[in-house]
This record gives C-alpha cells, sequence and structure tokens, in this order.
C-alpha cells in the first residue's frame, strides 16, 4: 500500500527557526547566506536532497556565492559535512554547550563574583539595554565577562567598545573581538586611555586626507597606503612639516608613489633626522656633496661611478 502526502499540508506547515538564530547567528551572515541558510533548513525538514547547481538555480543564487555561502555556514557551526550531504545543526543546543563548558565560559562562581561588582554589573546592564534591546543572549554575559579578564577594560571602555562596533553595524563577536585586541595592543584599558587614542587616530586621519589631497588623490587610500602613513607618523614621529618636505621634492618625479615617498622617509627615519630643520640641513649637505663631485669629476675628467652610487635617493637629493 502506497501513502502519499497531500500537497495541501504544505499551506499549514510550518519551519521553525529558533530565536537564538536571531541573537548569536544572524548579524555574521549576509543576506544570499541567510537565504541559504533558510532554504537548506525548509529541506533537511522533509529529509530532501538538492545538489549545488539546482540550489543555485532554485534560489537564483551564482554557484560560487553558494559556495561560498556553504563554507561559512559551515564556519558558523550552523551546518555539518558529511559524507552524504550536510547536517543542520542543533543551535539551541550549541550555545548550551558554550554555557556550560569548562575554561570556555566561566564558572558559576566566577559569574556570580561579576555580578556582586556593582559597576560591571551596571555596565553589563548598559550593553543589553542599549545595543540588544534588553534581549542580550546569556552567552554573551560570559563573553564579556572573559573580555574584562583578558583585556582589563574599564566600564566606561566596555561600553564604548560595543557603542563602536554597533555605530558601524558590526555587532558580532568576531569584530569586537578583533577591535577589542587591536585596544588592548595600544594599551587601552581606561577611559582616558581610549581618548588619547581616538585623538592619535582622528590627527592620523587629518593627515591622510591632508597627503591625499597634495597628492591629487580623490578615491579612498588603500590598506596598504594608510600603512605607509601610520609607519610614517606612528612609528617614525613625524608630522606633516617634514612629509611635506617629501612631498614637495617629489613633485618633479613622474607619478610619485607611495614606495617612492616611504624609501625617503625611512632614509630620513634610519639617518635620525627627526625635525623638518634635520631633513632640510641634511638635503642641504647632500646638494653641496654633490655638487662638489660633480665639480671635481668636470675638472678631473674621472667619474667614479662606484662612489657616487646613483639610485632613485641620489638622482632625489642633487635637485
Amino acid at each position: 500500500m502506497k501513502l502519499e502526502q497531500n500537497d495541501l499540508s504544505l499551506l499549514f506547515s510550518t519551519t521553525n527557526l529558533p530565536d537564538v538564530f536571531f541573537t548569536e547567528y544572524l548579524s555574521q551572515l549576509n543576506g544570499d547566506c541567510i537565504k541559504i541558510y533558510l532554504y537548506m533548513l525548509f529541506l533537511a525538514k522533509y529529509s530532501k536532497e538538492i545538489k549545488l547547481n539546482d540550489l543555485s538555480k532554485k534560489l537564483n543564487i551564482p554557484l560560487k556565492t553558494i559556495q561560498d555561502s556553504i563554507k561559512l555556514l559551515e564556519d558558523e557551526q550552523l551546518i555539518t559535512k558529511k559524507n552524504t550531504g550536510y547536517i543542520i545543526n542543533n543551535i539551541q543546543e550549541i550555545e548550551l554547550h558554550k554555557l556550560y563548558t569548562p575554561k570556555v565560559t566561566s564558572s558559576p562562581e566566577e559569574i556570580e563574583k561579576i555580578a556582586q561588582n556593582k559597576y560591571r554589573a551596571k555596565a553589563i546592564e548598559n550593553i543589553n539595554n542599549e545595543f540588544f534591546q534588553g534581549m542580550m543572549s546569556p552567552s554573551w554575559y560570559s563573553d564579556i565577562d572573559l573580555w574584562f579578564k583578558k583585556y582589563s577594560f574599564d566600564e566606561e571602555v566596555m561600553n564604548a567598545l560595543f557603542r563602536y562596533c554597533f555605530n558601524r553595524s558590526a555587532l558580532h563577536r568576531n569584530y569586537i573581538q578583533a577591535v577589542a585586541e587591536a585596544w588592548f595592543q595600544n594599551n587601552i584599558k581606561t577611559f582616558n586611555d581610549l581618548d588619547k587614542y581616538y585623538e592619535k587616530q582622528e590627527k592620523l586621519n587629518t593627515l591622510q586626507k591632508t597627503i591625499s589631497k597634495k597628492l591629487g588623490i580623490t578615491r579612498n587610500l588603500t590598506q596598504y597606503e594608510e600603512g605607509y602613513i601610520e609607519k610614517w607618523n606612528m612609528d617614525f614621529g613625524y608630522n606633516l612639516d617634514v612629509i611635506e618636505i617629501a612631498l614637495r621634492k617629489t613633485t618633479s618625479k613622474s607619478n610619485p608613489n607611495f614606495e617612492y615617498l616611504d624609501k625617503l622617509l625611512t632614509d630620513w627615519h634610519e639617518r635620525s633626522l627627526k625635525t623638518s630643520n634635520d631633513v632640510q640641513s641634511f638635503l642641504v649637505q647632500m646638494k653641496e656633496k654633490n655638487k662638489n663631485i660633480k665639480t671635481l669629476e668636470k675638472n678631473t675628467g674621472y667619474s667614479n661611478y662606484d662612489q657616487r652610487n646613483y639610485n632613485d635617493l641620489n638622482s632625489f637629493y642633487t635637485n
């Protein structure tokens, strides 16, 4: 005897999605990835099989995007690959496991200790109300606890961390962790430290815009170009007065680029030239030296190319 399901049952059936999906995973997935996950969840309910090519056609999403999204869903532990296909993981079970696995989250005693700290408890309450509309998942409490311990942030800095990520529409763990790590590497612990860091970043942003304008660059700087400017300013301690000397002196060079500017500024840094006066005095000395060499060569008719060692920087210093 063969039994068939009435097609009308689809009109009255539902595909359940746990609330933890919205609090823990939604912000970390793009639109195509969410679309693919929801359809896979629907198919899994009926134990249906589908090939990636068919999934691409059904959802009108390029195959490469399907493949990348599947990989992201695996990375986020929403699905697990098997020889015969994929398993849709129980995300409620995963989150429960995170909460009660030793050495991954805080012990009950540690959580109780933190709760007794009215300032830290108030900070967590503010984060919950301001950024999660009072519906923060329990696993966030353990994460915040661990970040307090790992980075030694005070309560104001922790609030500022979440506000920074929220304003950039990136309120998910990986991004928050990356920003927290960057702040920690810059020795930020108190709000005063953070204020000084913001002040340095603001000066750096202004410097980047000024350099772009002087070079006639209307596009946004690349990450590598910004890295050069950060090195000149943060590592070398050069402000615009020194950098502008290099910018002015390279006007005679066709299409001066950041690599060439970096050669000049690195050379000055290695020569321990710290101020614009140091650089200007050095350039005068180099110009006089090259002038004397040319005069000597003209009078003697002899040119020692090895001694002169001409390269890009030599041609710069002769101008």
